[in-house]
């Protein structure tokens, strides 16, 4: 029991700041409802939160594979690295750190549908995930710069509270390019090689920060391969990465402008989302339609494609938005 007031106090540790700001009205609505549902005789759980994380990992690799091939188009790299990443991290009992990955690249082009389905993967089906999975949105979260100094302190309270209570979370941050400068290094401290900091032990978590900056970079290097004739394929995964954390570092839009994660070397894997041509594109529209019940039809899967394949203007070679609106082009197109 005592336990259990510990994970209660601490996942409610960062309610005690005063309710400046969106973070704060989120945290204290989730910590109220998680500290409700652990005490709540009635509680709807079919297992405490500290019964449930001592159990064991649960990711399957084949499964997520077989998710991410099913689900992902067009991003044979991003699913390598990923995988790679993954299966480093679940082979030791104790990781000697925390598991950090940057994806980068254009909007819609399957960032944020990556990291839902590690999500949805990482946790057996009877097990509520969304007390496992903190998903931090930049422009909801920390929208004022004014009050960078107080998001720094929610932002460290609300990480050591949540892994105290279970080791295996996963912290997901959208919208980094546009977080303010300085503001995620404040989880510099629970990044690094460290046995335990006050006493947690920061090693089995998991960190995924989502980035539309470098993006550009990216597609860059892609359409240089196109002209060259070499497929994308070819890329070389070592050198796109290398050239990413230096974009990102040095680019004012990004969340990682002159960040001491990157000067101290403390996120794991970039990793590229490559920009996605009408090939991809049509497999978008076709699964859209299989999700909103409609047979396949190739002439508007073909005509949906080839209009959001926009760029560059002359060749028409990626569609500079993803697949970001196809479930709006398709429903406005039945």
């Amino acid at each position: 029991m005592k336990l259990m007031n510990a994970a209660v106090f601490f996942i409610l540790v960062p309610t005690l700041t005063p309710a400046l700001d969106p973070l704060s009205t989120s945290v204290f609505m989730g910590g109220a409802a998680v500290a409700w549902q652990l005490l709540s005789p009635h509680s709807w759980l079919k297992c405490s939160l500290l019964e449930c994380c001592n159990m064991k990992d649960t990711l399957n690799l084949s499964v997520i594979k077989m998710d991410l091939d099913r689900k992902v188009f067009g991003q044979h790299l991003a699913i390598q690295i990923v995988l790679r990443a993954l299966s480093a991290n679940m082979h030791f009992k104790r990781p000697r750190k925390p598991l950090v990955m940057s994806f980068h690249g254009w909007t819609g082009t399957g960032k944020t549908l990556v990291s839902s389905i590690i999500a949805e993967n990482l946790y057996q089906l009877n097990i509520p995930r969304q007390r496992f999975v903190h998903h931090f949105s930049t422009v909801l979260h920390f929208p004022h710069l004014s009050h960078v100094h107080l998001y720094k302190e929610q932002l460290q309270n609300w990480i050591r509270g949540n892994v105290s209570a279970c080791p295996r979370s996963l912290f997901i941050f959208s919208e980094m390019d546009q977080m303010p400068h300085g503001l995620i290094d404040s989880i510099m401290p629970f990044l690094g090689y460290h046995e335990e900091i006050d006493g947690v032990y920061y090693g089995k978590a998991i960190f995924i920060f989502l980035n539309n900056a470098g993006g550009d970079k990216i597609t860059e290097i892609a359409l240089d391969y196109w002209r060259r004739q070499k497929r994308r394929e070819d890329i070389p995964v070592k050198k796109l990465q290398s050239l990413l954390s230096e974009e990102i570092f040095k680019n004012r839009d990004s969340g990682f402008f002159h960040s001491q994660l990157i000067q101290k070397n403390l996120i794991d894997y970039f990793i590229p989302f490559l920009p996605l041509e009408y090939k991809h594109v049509k497999e978008c529209v076709r699964q859209e339609l299989h999700v909103q019940g409609h047979p396949e039809d190739e002439d508007l899967i073909a005509e949906i494609a080839l209009a959001m394949t926009d760029y560059p203007r002359e060749e028409g070679l990626y569609s500079s938005k993803g697949c970001k609106t196809v479930a709006s082009r398709v429903t406005l197109s039945i």
